[in-house]
């Protein structure tokens, strides 16, 4: 067996077990090999066991009725996030292209499955999308030297959706951004993780969303003002990245706070993607 690889956890909140699929669209238990997928997983190079034992055959085939699909990899020890990423972007929340990416953060609680619900805050009017293509860390991240250093830390990609209030982040004394990007729900995750090494080029991915089935952002990492190295080399000068750690890498124009769209509601729909990471569809309920 050959092929790109993708790696998915399965099951209700709690208990969710490690799977693979494959190119055919056949599911294999990843059980022998890890409890999780976790940093603990990254740590022990678990991405290479998990592609060794797929190409010689070694992996049991399971099916797969009806179950929920959770967020690829299990809850990060950090969520860091980049703002205004994308010079489009800036523009359209106000804003100059930074010099340096803009760091935050979001509690690692909030990330949650491709199709879970997102439940928009009490009282909030103002809760926006963000389709962003997510990093996953590989290995620790301090005071890297290189851009080729940077890329050798990264395990691979998935598809992120960085829920924003806006009222929270930028409404409130001194700016608040983490309490606007931190709310239960606010990071639907995958649905699958590929390896960065099934990846031909990161800087090269088509971003899309959709609320309620209109189109809403359409544009590509090309576009982004720091590549994913850039800013996996930037932040190891200031902190440790580390294993199963989650980066957010920043969002294109054509989000809700542009002044173009409508706040999300209850009821609503969310679909984001992007090209080779999967789908979305995350329904918005009341908190």
């Amino acid at each position: 067996m050959s092929g790109r690889i993708r790696l998915m956890r399965i099951g209700v909140a709690g208990v969710e077990r490690p799977v693979l699929l494959s190119d055919e669209g056949t599911y294999y238990d990843l059980r022998g090999l890890t409890l999780d997928i976790d940093g603990a997983f990254f740590t022990s190079d678990g991405v290479r066991r998990v592609r060794s034992a797929y190409e010689a055959g070694e992996l049991p085939e399971i099916q797969l009725d009806d179950v929920r699909i959770a967020a690829p990899i299990a809850r990060p020890g950090s969520v860091l996030c980049i703002g205004q990423t994308y010079a489009a972007h800036a523009a359209e929340s106000g804003a100059e292209p930074p010099s340096e990416p803009i760091l935050f953060f979001k509690a690692p609680n909030t990330v949650v499955g491709p199709y879970d619900d997102v439940r928009i805050p009490r009282g909030s009017t103002t809760t926006d999308w963000e389709v962003e293509l997510g990093v996953v860390i590989g290995r620790q991240a301090r005071y890297l030297d290189s851009l080729d250093d940077a890329r050798d830390c990264i395990a691979g990609f998935v598809t992120s959706n960085d829920v924003s209030e806006r009222t929270f982040q930028i409404g409130r004394p001194g700016g608040q951004w983490s309490k606007g990007k931190s709310c239960e729900t606010f990071n639907p995750l995958g649905p699958w993780f590929v390896p960065a090494e099934d990846i031909a080029d990161p800087q090269a991915l088509t971003l899309r969303s959709w609320v309620n089935g209109e189109p809403r952002q359409d544009s590509k990492t090309s576009d982004m003002i720091f590549s994913v190295a850039e800013i996996v080399r930037h932040l190891s000068q200031f902190l440790v990245l580390e294993p199963g750690d989650l980066l957010n890498t920043g969002t294109p124009q054509g989000v809700a706070l542009s002044g173009r769209f409508d706040y999300l509601r209850a009821g609503d729909v969310i679909e984001i993607e992007v090209e080779g990471l999967g789908k979305q569809r995350t329904p918005c309920v009341a908190a």
